[in-house]
């Protein structure tokens, strides 16, 4: 496995559409293992392909319970709100306050391209919309309510 670069707001790659992905190959395999890699590298709960650089219907998420890759993830369902902090592993060092759906549902496929239902509350929720938003070109900063905040990165490293 390799660690990837992350793409920071301001590369034109975060901001485009992301293809579907039509079957699975070693490449992606190689790719979704490398974007879990460089997700627990930088410490984050999600990483979707185009913040690796990569135009593909991909996303990686891992909350706490089972990571979680979801290919052509498409969300069925939005319920409730929630309010809260959002961060982004390509805007390091800043957070703004965020509303999402409390809960979600997305179809999508496995890595072995099998149908798979994904329902998120809370957190899950949050990351799963954050996720497909990169998908679709968009990030978290068009949503923020009240502005972008620094976050103290050594505080939060002290923390872990």
């Amino acid at each position: 496995m390799a660690l990837r670069t992350i793409r920071i707001a301001g590369d034109p790659v975060l901001e485009k559409v992301c293809r579907e992905v039509k079957e699975m190959n070693p490449r992606t395999q190689d790719l979704i293992d490398d974007m879990f890699d460089t997700m627990y590298d930088a410490c984050g709960v999600g990483l979707a392909a185009p913040q690796v650089g990569i135009l593909k219907r991909i996303v990686v998420i891992d909350c706490g319970d089972d990571p979680i890759c979801m290919i052509n993830p498409v969300i069925t369902l939005r319920e409730g709100e929630q309010t809260g902090g959002e961060g982004c592993l390509s805007l390091p060092g800043k957070t703004g306050t965020v509303t999402r759906p409390m809960h979600v549902i997305a179809e999508a496929y496995d890595r072995n391209m099998q149908k798979i239902t994904v329902e998120g509350e809370g957190l899950l929720a949050r990351a799963i919309c954050h996720e497909c938003d990169h998908l679709d070109g968009h990030m978290y900063m068009e949503l923020v309510e009240d502005g972008l905040y620094d976050v103290d990165m050594e505080a939060m490293e002290e923390e872990s």
